[in-house]
């Protein structure tokens, strides 16, 4: 690490964690406000309609479809970087609107994940005062981050103004208790999540897909079903969905927690960079007036176009639908014969759901397994936990609430 990037990235010893249940330890229990979790974690009793109003002027509109989706939103948009970072996951559009800002003295630092030095995959928390520094956030990181932990260290250093990179669990308790920070600017960039797990799990992960795990230094899930592996040498690796090793998983490696989230887009961020809908680019939703500031920062660097979507996903959906419910019941799932799994590799990148419709179809995914595993493992819960817009998202394949599942 140079010297000037020494300087421009800090991070500070964190206090233990707080034992939580259904925790993704977003940090906010490692701080004096540990008692604040009962009223900001989103796995408790949230309240996206009073948040979403608080952060973007409005909840979203039950007459706009999408938003029923994605959350309140100005616009969409396919982008990317025309000179794409070096290191970038994508091409690089949330570092560098890191750097912009910093470079711009728009703020005083970036709360952010960067790699453990013992450990490429494993996410430290992070507080970046200078653009020198942001290289060494770009990449993906995986396993629990308690990035909020970082506020109290940030405020003591005398940072006002601050932007956070963060994943939705982490930005639903910032923005639950936002108004007690006391700092004088706040920009909130959220990336979707989720299905996260431990590093060590994720190492377990790598180590199906490659004879050689070690030297994987990319691998990224995309929106052409196939998941892409980068190796230190040089060479890349392609595997579709549906020949990923997911049978051979334990039963816990995705978490509760991960298996229960209604947030997948992070609503309540002010703008949400991920790949869902960008058909081989990133997936921009610009959610108000900040998210319009930020993406304005790149300027002409930043190509944008329409986002696009095709294909059925009713489908793939019911499909999933179906595992879920077994999984639920704690039936093993098996793998579907290899040779259907061949044909049906091919088949999806060519008449599955793409852009738009790729996204609408993991977000009913992801509803109706919050729905099935609360009722298996934790039925109290459902009342305070699932939001009115999931029910929504359920209804079209037959899943109602029962008569104490609906607030």
């Amino acid at each position: 690490m140079a010297d000037g990037e020494r300087q421009s990235i800090w991070a500070p010893p964190l206090a233990d964690a707080a034992f939580r249940d259904l925790c993704t330890d977003c940090g906010l229990s490692r701080t004096a406000e540990a008692k604040s979790c009962g009223r900001a974690c989103q796995f408790i009793k949230p309240d996206y309609a009073a948040l979403e109003a608080k952060v973007h002027g409005r909840a979203r509109d039950p007459d706009q479809p999408d938003e029923v989706f994605f959350g309140p939103f100005r616009r969409m948009v396919r982008a990317a970087l025309k000179r794409p970072s070096e290191g970038a996951q994508w091409t690089g559009i949330t570092t560098r609107l890191a750097e912009k800002l910093l470079d711009a003295d728009a703020v005083d630092a970036v709360l952010a994940v960067a790699p453990d030095p013992a450990d490429k995959w494993r996410p430290v928390p992070v507080i970046v005062t200078r653009a020198a520094g942001v290289a060494r956030l770009r990449g993906m990181r995986m396993g629990y981050a308690p990035l909020l932990a970082l506020l109290e260290p940030a405020r003591a250093a005398g940072h006002k103004r601050i932007a956070l990179i963060g994943i939705p669990c982490q930005v639903h308790a910032l923005r639950a208790i936002e108004a007690e920070l006391g700092f004088d600017k706040l920009y909130v960039i959220g990336t979707p999540c989720s299905d996260n797990t431990t590093t060590e799990n994720f190492h377990t992960f790598l180590a199906l897909l490659s004879d050689q795990p070690d030297t994987i230094t990319y691998l990224e899930f995309r929106a052409d079903y196939h998941v892409e592996l980068r190796f230190s040498d040089g060479r890349k690796k392609e595997i579709p969905f549906l020949h990923l090793p997911i049978s051979q998983l334990p039963s816990d490696f995705f978490p509760m927690t991960c298996r229960t989230c209604v947030d997948y887009t992070n609503v309540l961020a002010d703008v949400t960079i991920g790949y869902m809908a960008g058909e081989g680019e990133q997936w921009l939703i610009i959610r108000n007036q900040r998210g319009e500031e930020l993406v304005a920062m790149l300027g002409d660097e930043l190509k944008q176009s329409p986002v696009g979507t095709r294909g059925k996903r009713a489908g793939p959906v019911k499909g999933f639908m179906i595992n879920t419910e077994l999984a639920a019941g704690g039936l093993p799932l098996r793998r579907m014969p290899r040779p259907i799994r061949a044909i049906m590799a091919k088949l999806m990148p060519l008449v599955g759901p793409r852009g738009l419709e790729f996204a609408r179809a993991r977000l009913e995914m992801k509803a109706i397994e919050t729905v099935l595993h609360l009722r298996r493992a934790e039925p109290r819960r459902m009342k305070s936990m699932i939001p009115e817009h999931v029910w929504r998202l359920v209804a079209p394949y037959g899943i109602r609430p029962g008569p104490d599942e609906r607030r």
